[in-house]
């Protein structure tokens, strides 16, 4: 149905793999790209379709107003009523906007308490050479993530580094799929905001940056030197790539090698270490605040 019609459009359920019939609509159908929508919860999908799922009002308009290839918007009724300024503006651009269920929802945004909007959106990650490319300028600030495998604290990570003013997140290794539901909503947005490169080699990101003119310190909480030291913060000022690792064991002594310099978060209570989101929040708005 088009915007302004007298009938709400078609709502599809499904559960439990039986199609019903949708209250106030003579048919129960599925919406066009319902099927390739389910799809996109498994990586493998994502990978082979190049498109993922945006869920939430923050991320769906973040998206939607930074340039991101939106090819479908699903929305429950009333999501529709108070996000309808966004919905409208997004079906005026040309996407297909299809109302559907909140059981439909909750299976598609994989959430406990879905926000009834959620967008399928073309891939926004770019090449390492984009971010390093030779005779242009180097970005002053780089997340490089190496082996995280939380999505949560992947997307946190994300969202820090770009309100520090990070020019670009770098996930390498085995780090998680930056397009992990779980990762795309803790970055509240921020995937849409800088530059994202996505199954980089670490010892290829790292020469690069290198070969940028970017220092790489590694985020390492058994290296000699503290954050705190006044030879580490006259450094800071310098274009930076913060090397951080996995939530449980950290760096290894082969990845902390690839570094210029291992530099540890201090500790001044009795815990025992800082999770990873919080840790890298410590160094990146160090080097910006230095920067």
């Amino acid at each position: 149905m088009t915007r302004g019609s007298e009938q709400s459009p078609p709502i599809a359920r499904y559960r439990g793999g039986n199609r019903k019939r949708a209250v106030g609509s003579s048919r129960g159908v599925d919406p066009p790209g319902l099927t390739r929508a389910r799809r996109l919860t498994k990586r493998a999908f994502r990978e082979r379709e190049r498109s993922f799922l945006a869920e939430g009002p923050q991320a769906v308009a973040e998206a939607f107003h930074h340039g991101a290839r939106i090819t479908d918007l699903f929305v429950t009724v009333p999501a529709r009523a108070r996000h309808d300024e966004l919905v409208a503006a997004i079906a005026d651009a040309g996407v297909g906007v299809h109302t559907v269920s909140g059981e439909v929802m909750s299976e598609l945004a994989q959430t406990v308490t879905p926000q009834g909007l959620l967008a399928v959106c073309g891939f926004v990650d770019v090449p390492l050479a984009a971010v390093a490319a030779a005779g242009e300028p180097a970005p002053p600030l780089v997340a490089l993530l190496a082996n995280v495998r939380d999505p949560g604290n992947a997307g946190t990570v994300l969202r820090t580094a770009d309100a520090a003013g990070a020019g670009a997140v770098i996930f390498a290794d085995a780090s998680v799929d930056p397009y992990n539901g779980k990762c795309v909503r803790a970055s509240a947005g921020s995937l849409f905001h800088l530059p994202v490169v996505a199954g980089a080699r670490l010892a290829e990101a790292v020469a690069a940056m290198r070969g940028a003119g970017l220092r790489v310190v590694a985020a390492d909480g058994r290296a000699d030197r503290s954050l705190d030291d006044p030879a580490v913060q006259a450094r800071l000022g310098e274009p930076t790539a913060w090397m951080f690792g996995n939530e449980a064991w950290g760096l290894p002594p082969e990845l902390v090698a690839l570094a210029d310099e291992s530099v540890a978060v201090p500790i001044y209570g009795k815990a025992e270490s800082l999770n990873l989101a919080a840790a890298a929040a410590v160094c990146l708005y160090a080097s910006a605040r230095a920067q």
